[in-house]
């Protein structure tokens, strides 16, 4: 088996890397920084985004762009707003035929990219990528905890190919050729998770929240509908089940920041120096709904919030006050 290579040392990357690691393979843990580099392969262990998990013993970590030559698959572990600048960076280094698998869960700001575009503009349109995506949290894979994803590509022997290479002893890796619909339900469910952090912080309710959740994943449904994705693939791990996951626990960084939203802080306090990718997500999801003629007042409401341009308080009374309709509509 083939080295394979995670590009990001942040919780998710380093969890990835111990599970691919479990799963049998060698990996190779890029950083940017050096220095951190080198402190994390002496401590082996990542003290500021999984303190108490341990290293692999088959991971090596480095700053050195040369060392991915040798992985026959690659994992983009990088924040969406930044993936168009490492893969310039680092493209010229992978290997020929490597896979690349983006990681990240959503939509390029400035250009309304879907991951799998900005990595066919920056790769080529035959390289073969693949999208994973699905209801994790980073410190529930790092220690070894049952958790299942899905893993799509255009090539569904390259996806099925994928699944079985990251599958582990605990992590199970399911696979589909619906690359859009993985796409918009990990891109998606960032939004939606902040307005149902904003319904709990601002104290409506249980009952309040599920509803918010039923109709916001209607949002979506109809979202990927219009662009190309299966119903099934949303009402699956990377639509729905992810839905549930970062709607319903503050260990999700956009619940956590829609809590906070709904508590009164601002956007900028709310973020606390943290990355919530649904925040930089939200303008880009309603541009492009509004190009196709999708409603979308969810996560049009959490647009405005984040953005500062209407008050949750507001935006609650504009919701509560649209007009009555079928469900189904």
């Amino acid at each position: 088996m083939r080295r394979i290579g995670v590009v990001g040392g942040g919780a998710w990357g380093t969890a990835l890397a111990n599970a691919a690691a479990a799963a049998g393979h060698d990996v190779t843990l890029w950083l940017r920084d050096p220095e951190a580099a080198a402190r994390l392969q002496d401590a082996r262990e990542n003290a500021r985004y999984l303190p108490g998990v341990p290293l692999h013993r088959r991971i090596a970590v480095t700053a050195g762009s040369a060392d991915l030559a040798e992985a026959g698959t690659v994992l983009m572990v990088t924040p969406a707003q930044t993936l168009r600048g490492v893969l310039a960076e680092l493209a010229p280094a992978f290997a020929r035929d490597a896979a690349i698998v983006l990681c990240a869960k959503g939509i390029e700001r400035g250009t309304d990219a879907f991951m799998s575009e900005v990595a066919a503009g920056q790769l080529g349109a035959a390289a073969p990528v693949a999208v994973l995506s699905g209801p994790s949290f980073a410190a529930d894979v790092a220690r070894n905890l049952p958790t299942a994803v899905t893993l799509a590509a255009a090539d569904a022997a390259l996806a099925a190919r994928l699944a079985g290479t990251l599958s582990g002893p605990t992590l199970r890796v399911y696979h589909t050729d619906d690359v859009r619909g993985v796409e918009i339900g990990g891109a998606g469910k960032n939004v939606l998770a902040i307005a149902s952090g904003i319904v709990a912080g601002r104290g409506l309710g249980e009952s309040a929240r599920a509803a918010l959740i039923a109709r916001a994943f209607a949002e979506l449904m109809r979202f990927a509908r219009a662009y190309g994705g299966r119903p099934e693939t949303l009402m699956g791990l990377s639509g729905l089940g992810d839905l549930v996951l970062t709607a319903s626990s503050p260990q999700s960084r956009n619940f956590a920041f829609g809590e906070r939203l709904g508590a009164g802080a601002s956007p900028e306090a709310a973020a606390g120096g943290k990355l919530a990718e649904g925040a930089f997500t939200a303008a880009a999801l309603v541009d492009l709904a509004r190009a196709r003629g999708i409603e979308m007042p969810v996560a049009e409401a959490v647009a405005a919030i984040v953005s500062g341009g209407a008050s949750v308080d507001g935006v609650i009374a504009a919701l509560l006050a649209r007009p009555l309709r079928g469900e189904a509509e």
